[in-house]
């Protein structure tokens, strides 16, 4: 067998090239001392040689990685949500030295223990994460450890850090006016699963806003969006056969419902009792897709951009990594708009 072919190091580049290895160093790090034409040569040699920095020689030399980990659920926003989130990271990330790494876990197990890996090993320079609850250890664990960090959500711990959140609190509010304009009177919410900041601060809005309206709440029992598709189509199903029923459903979205799992689900569940959306139910719902396959049906639809997300969750963290005021890293998207999306007219609604 043919042994390996050696990786090419600052050395090779060096000797191709007749240059010094301080001098290769620098000009790969773009330094301006270095003349214009002699750094061009060197990150072209760079490239035709398939050259990349040894990780271990770079936290040596700097006690930076330039790696960032994005932590998630090994079960969590399987599909489309994950992806666009990631395409996002990366798309931000572009033009600067990082790269990002996929840290799983599993939510029965100590959700700490892979973020205390990658700390203790010194793996990466700042870490992202996503469902977080109200006290959450992990944020804590972080601050602990001086760990650079942005959060997909919000705590609420009365403490300080980076994060990028869409307002949950503010889609629930506009949502219930929505349903109220077209007169609906009983109203459920599919959310989030409890224990989640995002459960809260949806529930918080769907509260005051009902309230206001003085509309009645139709609870669902045993399911949130985390639920399978045919556990929220069975819930759905027993729901609609209450007396008496909701007229308005909104879905919270995450869970199988980041990827339109839920609304495929809340469609099939409503079908199987014969009940009619837009007649008999209208029905709100939040989803990363701005233009959603609604496949006959309509809905009114909010629309959370998960790749820009992904992009703010990746400036955010960069800034903690440089180092910049806590205050200047933390975004929260206010829904503003509901739009109704249909593929065929909507059908005449039943009164009385």
């Amino acid at each position: 067998m043919e042994p390996r072919n050696k990786k090419p190091t600052l050395k090779t580049i060096a000797t191709a090239l007749g240059l010094g290895v301080t001098t290769v160093s620098r000009a790969l790090r773009d330094d301006e001392k270095i003349g214009a034409r002699t750094r061009k040569s060197v990150q072209d040699m760079a490239r035709q040689l398939s050259y990349h920095p040894s990780r271990a020689g770079l936290r040596l030399r700097t006690g930076k990685t330039n790696v960032i980990s994005l932590v998630l659920d090994t079960e969590e926003q399987i599909g489309s949500f994950v992806s666009q989130m990631i395409c996002g990271i990366t798309e931000a990330l572009a033009g600067s030295p990082y790269h990002l790494i996929v840290t799983p876990y599993s939510k029965y197990g100590d959700p700490v223990a892979p973020i205390r890996h990658l700390v203790e090993t010194e793996a990466v320079d700042g870490i992202i994460i996503s469902r977080i609850e109200p006290e959450d250890m992990r944020v804590k664990y972080m601050i602990q450890e001086g760990m650079p960090f942005v959060t997909h959500g919000r705590t609420h711990m009365g403490v300080q850090h980076p994060y990028f959140d869409f307002d949950n609190q503010a889609y629930a509010r506009i949502a219930v006016d929505c349903l109220a304009s077209r007169g609906r009177k009983r109203l459920a919410l599919l959310a989030p699963p409890a224990g989640l900041s995002f459960h809260d601060h949806t529930r918080q809005g769907f509260a005051a806003a009902v309230a206001e309206h003085g509309l009645e709440e139709v609870r669902f029992q045993g399911i949130s969006n985390d639920s399978t598709i045919e556990q929220i189509r069975i819930g759905v199903r027993n729901l609609m056969r209450q007396t008496p029923a909701p007229d308005g459903l909104i879905n919270s979205a995450g869970g199988v419902s980041g990827t339109g799992g839920a609304i495929l689900a809340i469609q099939a569940g409503l079908k199987d009792v014969g009940v009619v959306i837009g007649r008999d139910v209208d029905i709100v719902t939040k989803q990363l897709f701005a233009n959603l396959p609604v496949f006959g049906d309509a809905f009114h639809v909010v629309h959370e951009d998960v790749l820009d997300t992904g992009r703010g969750l990746a400036k955010a963290l960069l800034g903690s990594i440089e180092g910049r005021s806590v205050s200047e890293l933390q975004t929260l998207v206010v829904p503003t708009t509901v739009t109704l999306q249909s593929t065929s007219d909507l059908p005449e609604r039943r009164t009385g």
